[in-house]
């Protein structure tokens, strides 16, 4: 009787996973069906205008924005990463921590600051025309509102995505390979190049993957510096424009780019997967020279500066004398809710991310590969097309059920699912869960196969084999996904504004509302408080990983 219940209980909870997989599949996969059928059915005269316009300027700039914050994330993460992780320094311990808090800032805060630093009125130039004597026009400077400008925000605050994720699967690594090529004479630059890069490539891929979809869905920093990109292009046409046809057209474009990205980056990973059976064997750090140590604190360095102390150093003195009380009662609410939105976004995501996952990993069909491919395009959809493409279908549902209700019962049910806050965090969920997916597939794929036919024939079914075998062979880049979506989340402007319910703000909604105003002094104070609180899971992260890496 036992052994029966136990067996109906696994089929249950074998059942439920599948359920939840093609739950998250259809939301993923709704807002994508909105924007296909508003593109289609909407007058197209708007888009004709653009592509006689703008239309090419808006591409050009995306590619060249795209390549520029993908070159320098790529060599910036992954070096780091590597120095940090592999060698040893003076200030190593204090960089694994610090070179992982630009990811706590949003790219637009930073643009705030540096705009207040470097434009025409900031301190930079007023002490160079001081000391100078210059005018005007007597000199150059570079224009920090530009692409470059841009370029440069996005580089700084994305660059953790790959020194995380690289870092992660460098300190997975054992030490059995890297020995083996210094064995053979090379030296240990060169055996990074020829055997840790290569075993690490996964999860850097990962990385720039999720620089790349989040560089294109980026709103706040082109359009703030004025850069036009197609993000740029979606929301002027939705929102300036009023014509939500020319924006699903232009987002169905953003679409077809992030299916490309997607289809090159699986394509030039192919079936690549490491693993060393031999983990325990204890990686001993490479001893520097003085020039090689003083290059490796230079290269440490000046991202934390750029990324960190020059930000917060603006932001406060920006901060001082604004007037915002963030002891309030209301700055307190602002606090709580967009720390419940983030942790509950961040743990329904991860677990949508491993139960796919997971599913594609023991029984890969075409519709398992499907919905982890899915998956993946929600990073460069910008949130607001997100919340409008779940905002329809959902409003629809909710007044038939309502007519419904009322004709059968003479109820009324209301808005059950428009303006919820669940609703919200699916939106959260389709917005970040690539970046759930990208730590999950740069964690498994140092594991084995014969791990999971292993616990098979032990008896383990789905469920034993996710909660006793993956989850504590993965729970470093798992906790790496927790963190990207909490601190994502806490960032997240646009769907936030579209879909929160009513009189319910969030730190970044009040920044928003604060810098509309032109109050960048008071917008400078909820931007501090949520790089503060993305300080917290950053550091904890960051702990973890270095103990694995002992």
């Amino acid at each position: 009787m036992q052994i029966g219940k136990r067996q109906n209980l696994r089929r249950f909870a074998t059942s439920l996973i599948y359920a939840v997989a093609v739950f998250v599949t259809a939301l993923c996969i709704m807002p994508y069906l909105g924007v296909v059928v508003s593109a289609v059915t909407g007058s197209f005269d708007t888009l004709s205008h653009l592509i006689e316009t703008v239309l090419l300027r808006y591409t050009a700039t995306t590619v060249w924005l795209l390549l520029i914050v993908m070159t320098f994330t790529a060599a910036i993460g992954t070096g780091a990463a590597w120095l940090v992780t592999m060698t040893e320094f003076r200030g190593r311990k204090w960089f694994e921590i610090a070179l992982a808090l630009p990811l706590a800032f949003p790219a637009y805060v930073l643009a705030y600051g540096y705009t207040h630093v470097l434009d025409h009125p900031g301190i930079v130039q007023s002490v160079l025309r001081d000391l100078m004597g210059w005018g005007p026009r007597d000199y150059w400077f570079p224009e920090i509102r530009s692409l470059g400008g841009a370029a440069a925000m996005l580089t700084l605050v994305l660059y953790p995505y790959v020194y995380l994720l690289a870092r992660a699967a460098f300190a997975s690594q054992g030490a059995t390979a890297f020995l083996a090529a210094r064995v053979l004479g090379k030296t240990p630059f060169r055996a990074f190049l020829t055997v840790s890069l290569p075993m690490a490539r996964p999860a850097i891929a990962s990385g720039v993957m999720l620089v790349a979809m989040e560089t294109i869905a980026d709103f706040g920093t082109v359009a703030y510096f004025g850069v036009q990109t197609f993000a740029v292009g979606i929301y002027t046409s939705w929102f300036a424009m009023a014509d939500r046809a020319a924006a699903a057209q232009l987002a169905l474009g953003l679409l077809a780019f992030a299916l490309l990205l997607a289809f090159l980056e699986r394509t030039s990973r192919g079936q690549a997967a490491y693993t060393d059976g031999r983990k325990k064997l204890r990686m001993q750090r490479i001893t520097l020279t003085r020039t090689q140590e003083a290059t490796a604190i230079f290269f440490c360095l000046v991202p934390v500066v750029l990324g960190v102390i020059v930000p917060v150093i603006a932001l406060g003195v920006m901060a001082v004398g604004s007037g915002q009380d963030l002891l309030s009662p209301r700055y307190l609410g602002f606090i709580r809710n967009s720390v419940t939105l983030a942790g509950t976004a961040a743990v329904l995501t991860v677990l949508a991310a491993l139960i796919l996952g997971t599913l594609h990993r023991v029984g890969p069909t075409r519709w398992t590969a499907t919905s982890l491919y899915m998956s993946r395009i929600g990073y460069a959809v910008p949130g607001g097309v997100i919340a409008v493409g779940l905002l329809v279908p959902f409003a629809l549902l909710d007044n038939s059920l309502d007519a419904w209700m009322r004709a059968t019962f003479d109820i009324s049910t209301g808005l059950l699912f428009t303006g919820s806050i669940w609703l919200l965090v699916g939106a959260y969920m389709i917005r970040f869960i690539a970046a759930a997916v990208g730590a999950y597939e740069g964690g498994i794929a140092s594991v084995g196969t014969n791990i999971d036919a292993a616990a098979r024939t032990l008896g383990q079914d789905m469920p034993g084999l996710i909660r006793r075998v993956h989850m504590p062979l993965l729970g470093t880049s798992l906790l790496t996904a927790g963190l990207i979506v909490f601190v994502d989340v806490m960032k997240e402007l646009p769907a936030t504004l579209i879909m929160r319910p009513f009189n319910y703000d969030t730190l970044a909604v009040q920044a928003h509302r604060l810098a509309s105003d032109e109050r960048l002094s008071g917008a400078a104070a909820p931007s501090l408080v949520i790089a503060a609180i993305g300080l917290i899971p950053v550091i904890i992260l960051c702990r973890r990983i270095g103990r694995e890496a002992q």
